[in-house]
């Protein structure tokens, strides 16, 4: 019943996955990068830039247990407001989704995605999800024996797609789960919102604030939290 700090200086780790071989793999955001946090010595970096330039702001990982492959976002510089923005010098967004294989090679498999945030696989492996926060999609693709992708596709539509301060549109997608029936569920800015295997909308789990992300766990992994 108590809680205690699990790992510190973790360089700001986002979404976290583990391994076949017990390795912490995290997306990290204070030095961007993505790589193994534990165990302690294990450390490891895995990806920091793509064709000489850094990463901006990776956001969150899904791993493959059939291939061994890390799929993960680059939600890229935040918008600012106007006023904001103008005092401040520029960063190129450079939102994407990239792919680690087992052998460490690294692509950017899109980088037509405005803000690409949470990611998660289908039960089977065969389909791909990314939350893109600005769109009023989920998005899918379609994932290849050998974990390449393709038919990229709108999924589901989002409610609670709306103007924000400053001056964008939103949907509030953030992070993905699924359960074992291929049910996918999305921390959105009305709550969470479940859609069925096909993309169909089977109802929203209201909440007192916007969530940002999610996860089954517990016993039989049978509790959301």
């Amino acid at each position: 019943g108590s809680i205690s700090t699990f790992l510190e200086n973790s360089n700001g780790s986002n979404g976290l996955a583990y391994n076949k071989h017990g390795e912490l793999i995290s997306v990290q955001v204070l030095q961007p990068r993505v790589g193994i946090v534990y165990p302690q010595g294990k450390e490891k970096i895995l990806a920091e830039q793509f064709e000489d330039v850094a990463f901006v702001r990776p956001n969150d990982l899904v791993l493959s247990s059939k291939r061994g492959d890390i799929y993960f976002t680059d939600s890229g510089a935040a918008l600012l407001p106007p006023n904001v923005q103008a005092n401040h010098p520029p960063i190129t967004p450079r939102p994407a989704v990239y792919r680690i294989k087992p052998d460490g090679a690294l692509s950017r498999i899109a980088h037509d995605i405005e803000r690409p945030n949470g990611i998660q696989l289908s039960p089977d492996e065969k389909v791909l999800y990314v939350a893109n926060t600005l769109g009023e999609y989920i998005l899918a693709y379609d994932v290849a024996r050998d974990g390449s992708i393709s038919g990229k596709r709108n999924f589901a539509k989002l409610d609670g797609y709306k103007k924000t301060d400053n001056g964008s549109y939103s949907s509030g997608a953030d992070g993905l789960a699924v359960d074992e029936a291929g049910r996918l569920y999305v921390a959105s800015s009305v709550g969470i919102q479940v859609f069925s295997a096909k993309g169909e909308a089977l109802g929203t789990i209201t909440l007192p604030k916007a969530p940002q992300n999610l996860a089954f766990a517990g016993k039989d992994k049978k509790t959301l939290y």
